[in-house]
């Protein structure tokens, strides 16, 4: 990927070819929204004049911090806004979690990855769980735009876990809640959900699932018997998010290919998903003991 196709938002080291922001990249806001889920928002103009549906930004804390990828939640071209949301699972992201209005970010980098394929298929099923269910906000939104049914479907462990339904019936047909506790909904999980749409006979066109690497797994799964296509938006160990680390390659039909750039959306049917979910493991107890640390 060349400099040309990247929008560097870093407030540091801004050299005569990055492209950043007019200034520093500060925080708005930051809101809880459920338990370990928060949703920080930002002024990135520049972001927010580029970003499409399914693109992700890279962020970082300060200079001591990882560099997290984050898929963006919403934004507003108008007035310069990003948001994203994000769960708190190690040290950067309770730093992440710790930022207040006014506090300036060391790195927010995007838009990043290809722009998701989206077009007038019928009826469109958008699933999310967890930071997931904020990702698929924007999907379903121009979903809708391009005249598509949209079917969206939410999991939770239970209803107190759950955020944005207000949302996402704005943007959707339907909103079918699923919830492992069954506190609401009437399925444990989104694959269910999505199961018992098609057994009582709802026609799905396609399907988009965001959220964690075994939610994403098992919607791919379900969905394989009935040959709906399903696009994934697959989220390996990540640092640059250009292509030139190779931290990000998984196995797709086959073949190499790297997530920042080749996607991070991919047809789920076609993903080693062993592979992926052996990579994601692979600093794990070193980020337990970042954590404790």
């Amino acid at each position: 990927m060349t400099d040309e196709k990247i929008i560097n938002s870093s407030n540091e080291h801004q050299h005569s070819h990055d492209y950043g922001e007019p200034g520093r990249v500060s925080v708005l806001r930051r809101d809880p929204l459920a338990p370990n889920l928060q949703l920080l928002t930002v002024r990135a103009p520049i972001v927010a004049s580029k970003i499409q549906p399914g693109q992700f930004v890279i962020v970082r804390v300060d200079e001591h911090s990882e560099r997290i990828p984050l898929t963006v939640a919403d934004w507003d071209r108008a007035d310069g806004s990003v948001s994203c949301v994000f769960m708190q699972v190690g040290t950067s992201t309770y730093k992440l979690g710790q930022l207040k209005a006014g506090d300036a970010l060391a790195t927010f980098v995007g838009p990043l990855g290809k722009p998701l394929e989206l077009d007038r298929w019928g009826t469109v099923a958008v699933a999310g769980g967890c930071y997931g269910i904020g990702s698929i906000y924007p999907v379903a939104r121009a979903l809708k735009e391009k005249g598509n049914r949209v079917i969206s479907i939410i999991e939770g462990r239970s209803k107190f876990l759950l955020y944005w339904l207000d949302r996402l019936e704005a943007v959707s047909d339907k909103v079918v809640i699923s919830t492992r506790d069954r506190s609401a909904g009437d399925s444990v999980d989104a694959p269910h959900a999505l199961k018992d749409l098609v057994t009582s006979g709802e026609r799905i066109d396609r399907v988009i699932a965001i959220g964690c690497t075994f939610m994403m797994y098992l919607m791919a799964e379900a969905t394989r018997p009935f040959s709906v296509k399903t696009i994934v938006s697959l989220n390996p160990i990540m640092i640059d998010g250009t292509g030139m680390c190779g931290a990000c390659r998984v196995s797709v039909g086959g073949e190499t290919k790297f997530a920042c750039v080749d996607g991070p959306d991919f047809d789920g049917h076609q993903v080693d998903w062993d592979l992926l979910l052996a990579r994601r493991k692979a600093y794990l107890n070193h980020e337990a003991d970042s954590a404790e640390r």
